[in-house]
């Protein structure tokens, strides 16, 4: 299967899932602002979304949305244990998560991107963002996993986004459960794989 990603983008999150379930994908690398692909073809042609992750699946379908993506993927070797049974009340609290993460952490990153945002819509996604991370580090301080004791694909998907903090420059250091979290989630030796593939670490 082939995994278009961009580096360090949410595409990273799948690519980790990937690698956790034992599967290492072909990469093609997009470029988000021109939308064309390291070959110089039209990524619009392959996604009209214009957006990562896409995953060509081996019988030629494209799949899109990194949270449907990462749940084929454990779906995949579901004795790796990153997502519960399809229809028990573990899976819902896994798309919970999942949920809550793509719409209340990812999109409100989207804005601190814009190098002309004003100070003022600056100021106030971050503020946004420290609320909703408020919840999840008082999650992580009764656990060290999202869904408990086990990684998950949606531990995956927040430590591919928290990343991005340093980045946009947000003060996280006050939740040290997510710092330990991210901390302990950047040792798995999937995690490095997948990031030393996108050339994010040496």
């Amino acid at each position: 299967m082939k995994l278009y990603y961009s580096p360090g983008a949410c595409s990273l999150s799948p690519h980790i899932v990937a690698r956790e379930v034992g599967v290492v994908p072909e990469l093609e690398k997009v470029d988000l602002h021109t939308h064309r692909l390291d070959d110089g073809g039209d990524y619009l042609a392959v996604n009209p979304k214009g957006y990562v992750p896409a995953l060509r699946l081996d019988d030629g379908a494209l799949l899109t949305e990194g949270p449907a993506i990462v749940q084929y993927l454990a779906d995949l070797k579901p004795g790796v244990s990153l997502a519960p049974a399809n229809g028990s009340r573990a899976r819902y609290r896994l798309q919970e998560w999942l949920n809550y993460i793509s719409t209340e952490i990812h999109k409100n990153y989207s804005p601190l991107f814009k190098a002309d945002l004003p100070a003022e819509q600056r100021r106030a996604s971050s503020e946004m963002l420290t609320r909703r991370y408020q919840w999840v580090d008082a999650a992580l301080a009764r656990q060290p996993f999202l869904m408990g004791e086990a990684f998950s694909v949606a531990d995956a998907y927040l430590f591919t986004v928290t990343l991005w903090a340093q980045t946009v420059k947000l003060d996280l250091g006050g939740f040290a459960a997510l710092t330990a979290f991210q901390d302990r989630v950047a040792q798995r030796p999937a995690v490095r794989q997948a990031m030393s593939a996108e050339g994010l670490i040496k």
